[in-house]
């Protein structure tokens, strides 16, 4: 019986020995950079003219909307930073017309803490906010992805209107924080 106590006991310490469990540890280091990049899809100019009338009495007919700008962006922000916003100004006012922006919900293949867009705004020489609230976010790239942007003119002021012939207005977009 006690050869059977015997190998018992040499049996359990050998299958303690494949039972125990050991661990580790290593140490891996992570580094997220913020980042702020923004872009305009796609690259190239828009071209929006007034049309003149028919008939005399009636006014001048302002170009249809466009819609082909999208506003693509990443975000990380800084841990406890401050959520970002994109602005958007013009370099020059042309008298007796407006330069109206609009930018829409983000749609397409983002993701994260995309903006809010503001309402309509008249551009001036004054950056003013198009889109708040953006925080660790990624828009996807390209047209149909981001914040779809609506462009119009009219004329504001006849008396201050005067003709003109490919006069470029840049529109600046600055995301800061």
């Amino acid at each position: 019986m006690n050869y059977f106590k015997l190998v018992f006991l040499i049996s359990l310490i050998i299958s303690s020995r494949f039972l125990s469990q050991t661990s580790g540890s290593s140490t891996v280091s992570i580094n997220l950079p913020v980042v702020t990049l923004m872009d305009i899809e796609p690259t190239g100019a828009i071209s929006m003219n007034f049309t003149a009338p028919t008939e005399a009495g009636r006014p001048i007919l302002s170009p249809a909307t466009n819609t082909t700008k999208w506003i693509n962006y990443t975000s990380a922000i800084a841990s406890g930073g401050v959520t970002r916003r994109i602005t958007a100004s013009i370099n020059t006012v042309i008298p007796g017309i407006d330069i109206k922006i609009l930018a829409a919900t983000a749609s397409g293949s983002g993701g994260g803490t995309l903006g809010i867009p503001s309402a309509q705004i008249t551009l001036n020489t004054t950056a003013q906010t198009i889109i708040s609230g953006i925080g660790g976010a990624f828009t996807g790239n390209g047209a149909n992805n981001g914040h779809q942007l609506t462009i119009s003119l009219s004329a504001n002021t006849y008396a201050n209107l005067s003709a003109r012939t490919n006069n470029p207005v840049v529109i600046t977009y600055t995301i800061t924080e």
